[in-house]
């Protein structure tokens, strides 16, 4: 995109939603958002698309958009990579944002590579950082880098928008206010928005997981310190006891141990529960990376070097096979 940088105002924030029900991660990014906009002396807009969305539409005004844009058809039910590609690119190109944020989920890393191509501007994936040149304004996207032993910062000097996907939980929600007012717009899906060459199937949820792990208050993590995958069996129990969600650190995810969908780190979920209990996971910066702001952070390991232990609220220096069966059983009595 060649035209005048000037001409580009506003930060727009893609409101992902599933079934009707925006993502949380929507709501961390209105919150960024403003912060962003504020800097610039600007507004925020969220661009919405799927079925049926006036409700949807108020709720992000109330939770800090200026401006909603929605694009709503009975053909945007289901999300379609292509199609939504289609509608986001001419969405972005009658309003032209300066910035644009969207979830590093699984729908916004299928999205927004295709938006940011078809619009020949550059995009920053997974982000943990965002914040605004003081001498030029420019939008300054850092994210994890090198096998995560860097923090590389970057800029988009000669196009616009400025694209970044961003993890869900790096940012704080915003709050809801009722009182905010702001405007409702609607945008034409057309006909030729829509790849007739693809069609929706289905939706297969990962049946491993019964707490989700981005939205968990309790994680209990494990790593190569439990030797083998059956012995994740103790990682389910104590996380079952807590009410919590099961995960994992990357080695065990590519020994097989546990799906992906567990992974926790750089090339994982990024989480910020309330407890976070780290069993046999030595800490590797890649890891730490993905649960580092936990409230709390509880780690179990042999080794008293760990570099886990250097952001443990609590360490327990031991083996984890006879320290989670003890934790269990004071888990019962405290039940009973």
């Amino acid at each position: 995109m060649n035209e005048n940088l000037s001409d580009y105002k506003g930060v727009l924030v893609f409101a992902e939603q599933r079934n009707g029900h925006i993502e949380s991660v929507t709501y961390e990014l209105l919150n960024k958002g403003r912060e962003l906009a504020d800097k610039r002396k600007t507004f925020v807009m969220a661009a919405i698309l799927g079925n049926d969305l006036k409700d949807s539409a108020k709720n992000l005004i109330i939770r800090g958009a200026d401006k909603v844009i929605t694009a709503d058809s009975e053909k945007l039910k289901d999300f379609i990579d292509t199609t939504y590609a289609n509608v986001l690119s001419d969405l972005i190109l009658k309003y032209k944002p300066e910035i644009v944020l969207a979830g590093s989920t699984n729908l916004g890393r299928s999205l927004l590579p295709r938006v940011a191509a078809k619009l020949k501007t550059g995009l920053t994936a997974d982000c943990t950082e965002l914040d605004i040149d003081p001498a030029d304004g420019k939008l300054l996207q850092t994210r994890p880098a090198a096998g995560g032993s860097i923090m590389a910062t970057i800029v988009t000097p000669n196009s616009r928008p400025q694209m970044s996907t961003v993890r869900h939980k790096v940012f704080k929600e915003t709050t809801a206010d009722e009182s905010r007012k702001g405007e409702i717009e609607i945008f034409e899906v057309k006909e030729s928005h829509i790849d007739v060459r693809t069609r929706y199937l289905g939706f297969k949820k990962d049946e491993t997981q019964t707490v989700n792990l981005s939205d968990a208050d309790v994680i209990v993590s494990g790593g190569r310190g439990l030797k083998q995958a059956d012995n994740f069996k103790l990682v389910q129990s104590l996380a079952d006891a807590l009410n919590g969600a099961v995960g994992a650190s990357r080695p065990v995810i590519d020994d097989g141990w546990m799906p992906f969908s567990h992974q926790v780190g750089q090339t994982g979920k990024t989480v910020s529960p309330k407890i976070y209990v780290a069993l046999g996971i030595s800490g590797a910066i890649q890891h730490i990376a993905g649960m580092k702001s936990s409230d709390v952070i509880v780690a179990v390991n042999r080794d008293e070097n760990a570099p886990i232990f250097q952001i443990a609220d609590y360490g327990i220096v031991g083996d984890l096979f006879e320290v989670v069966p003890l934790l269990l059983e004071k888990l019962k009595e405290i039940d009973k």
